[in-house]
């Protein structure tokens, strides 16, 4: 069954779009089955798996008000190995229709159970702010994968995010878990970064990715042309950034795996 990681921060620019698509894509790589659903209304994601956002007939929207199954509205991407949920503007809607209906928070994750089978892993894109799209996404996660830069107002948004997974734990979802804190746009030659680097590995421990996600060109152009990285140049330090990431996801998955087995 799918491990679902919700891919969050409620700061916006820290690069949670593009680790959504090229882990997507450098999971798919390693032969996992991979399932990406974008819940950002800006559709970032959806046109960045090469899917026209302005073309769906059907959406995240469809799926979060019943009007569709999650299996009639997922496609597969063409040059990126993995299946999308595609969402577009309508997931505003979603949040408005939803408003005063029962089990709002929960409608993600009781779409997502009749497709887990099917996947190994679940990624969801989140929209960089508190909302109900964004607790939907939480409530439906096993574990959140954080993607931030080594900046100190970078650090403040940590904090307050730290404290909205504790508080979907404490109310919709016990289980929630931290997946990982992910450094983004990284730049060792700045001292600044090396010095929040270190915070990070201080206070998170191992919870920390040794990927590390540079400042790279190639990963800024390749949505342009609809499709991540790994497809647009597979030689480019961000694509073999991402490719070190998910190859380090997987043995952590396994470990765990490992363990449990032992355990029992």
């Amino acid at each position: 069954m799918a491990r679902v990681i919700a891919v969050t921060n409620q700061k916006g620019g820290v690069g949670k779009t593009t680790t959504c698509v090229n882990l997507a894509a450098s999971l798919a790589a390693t032969r996992r089955r991979v399932l990406l659903v974008d819940m950002d209304p800006q559709g970032n994601a959806t046109m960045g798996s090469g899917v026209d956002k302005n073309a769906l007939e059907l959406s995240g929207y469809d799926v979060l008000t019943k009007r569709a199954s999650p299996a009639e509205v997922i496609v597969k991407t063409d040059a990126s190995g993995f299946d999308l949920l595609p969402a577009n503007g309508d997931l505003t809607a979603a949040e408005v229709e939803l408003m005063n209906e029962i089990g709002r928070e929960h409608r993600l994750r009781l779409a997502l159970n009749s497709v887990r089978e099917n996947y190994d892993y679940i990624l969801i894109d989140c929209p960089p702010s508190l909302n109900l799209l964004t607790v939907n996404s939480l409530s439906a996660a096993d574990s959140v994968l954080i993607p931030m830069q080594c900046e100190y107002y970078a650090l403040e948004g940590l904090a307050a995010l730290m404290n909205t997974v504790e508080q979907i734990k404490e109310t919709v979802n016990p289980n929630l878990e931290i997946e990982g804190i992910l450094r983004t746009m990284y730049d060792p030659r700045n001292s600044l970064t090396l010095d929040v680097s270190g915070q990070l590995s201080e206070y998170f421990g191992d919870k920390v990715y040794r990927a590390v996600i540079p400042r790279n060109v190639r990963l800024a152009e390749a949505p342009s042309y609809g499709m991540p990285a790994l497809a647009y140049d597979k030689t480019s330090k961000g694509a073999v950034a991402y490719l070190a990431l998910a190859g380090e996801m997987v043995r952590r998955h396994g470990s765990k795996k490992t363990s449990a087995a032992v355990a029992v």
